[in-house]
């Protein structure tokens, strides 16, 4: 009921009388006093005017399920939307969610995580105003492609962010987003496995939304959509169009159950592609050009002499030669 009265006073601009949302929604006055009540105190403003009826004046700043879904267009992922103010990671709960036979495509969402987690067990701050989430997939695919669902979700990304933002981004192999040199996502994938099988994986991602300060140590590396556009984003909205196309990406990775359809659109946006990196492996370092990825999504480098090779994300670490990117 809130949701459809909610919807009813964004479609007018002017004042809805409580008479015309009882006619429309076949409902009592009482009722729709108790769900506009209940729509203030999660934070909608809501103008109240004897013989003039109701009038939204703003809508708070969440990203729980009722917001996401005014954004959300998909097919089946998304079908169930676990949302809580705070958690202690969003990974957490959805590998929980996974092990209790959740459903495909269940996503789990959180203002503020407290055990935030990414790459090599590294501790990810997750400050408020950004965005948290995971998805939890069954993918009928063998163990060693769970990884490639990872570059799926930074092409995803980067759409989602240019198509809500209007703001260019590209992506540091293998997952990470960046615009202007700095990293604005980060991406961590788990899967459990059985023998050569997945039984699931869950996708965690932290967006940083609107976030306007970071800690001395990474500030030169990493920023947010809001520092970059110089606007607040509408994090739901986000939010619910990465879902949109990330499910379109991932239905066209199960078809061939690799990046074949989808490797040519990566390289474009690959920041790496025809530009000397280093690659350190262990306490060795070597100069090499990147070239673009494989259908296996491994980043295929050339020597001087045009030997080429193909590194798997998880063995090395790619940097710029002056610096992060």
């Amino acid at each position: 009921m809130k949701e459809k009265i909610l919807e009813l006073l964004k479609q007018h601009a002017d004042y809805v009388s409580g008479q015309d949302i009882c006619n429309r929604l076949g409902v009592s006055r009482t009722a729709v006093w108790k769900n506009i009540k209940a729509l203030k105190e999660e934070g909608y403003r809501i103008d109240s005017v004897n013989n003039r009826g109701y009038k939204l004046l703003a809508e708070p700043d969440v990203i729980d399920e009722m917001r996401i879904r005014e954004y959300l267009h998909t097919k089946w992922l998304g079908s169930t939307i676990l949302y809580e103010p705070e958690m202690d990671s969003t990974n957490i709960q959805a590998k929980r969610l996974g092990e209790h036979d959740a459903v495909n495509g269940t996503v789990v969402v959180t203002e503020c995580q407290t055990a935030g987690r990414g790459r090599r067990g590294k501790t990810w701050v997750s400050p408020a105003g950004n965005c948290y989430f995971s998805i939890l997939l069954r993918p009928e695919v063998l163990v060693d492609r769970a990884s490639v669902i990872t570059l799926v979700s930074a092409m995803a990304l980067a759409k989602a962010i240019k198509q809500v933002a209007a703001l260019d981004t590209m992506i540091k192999w293998p997952n990470d987003v960046i615009a202007n040199g700095k990293k604005l996502c980060g991406i961590l994938t788990e899967s459990s496995t059985d023998l050569e099988y997945i039984n699931y994986a869950v996708v965690g991602i932290g967006i940083n939304a609107n976030q306007t300060d970071f800690p001395e140590e990474i500030k030169d590396m990493a920023s947010s959509i809001r520092l970059e556009t110089g606007k607040e984003i509408n994090r739901a909205e986000l939010l619910g169009t990465f879902l949109n196309i990330f499910e379109t990406y991932y239905e066209t990775f199960l078809e061939t159950e690799d990046l074949t359809k989808l490797s040519e659109e990566y390289n474009r946006l690959l920041v790496n592609r025809g530009r000397e990196v280093k690659i350190i492996e262990k306490e060795t370092e070597r100069i090499l050009t990147a070239v673009g990825i494989d259908d296996k999504g491994g980043l295929i480098v050339e020597d001087c002499n045009g030997q080429r090779e193909t590194i798997i994300s998880g063995e090395v670490s790619v940097r710029g030669l002056y610096g992060y990117v």
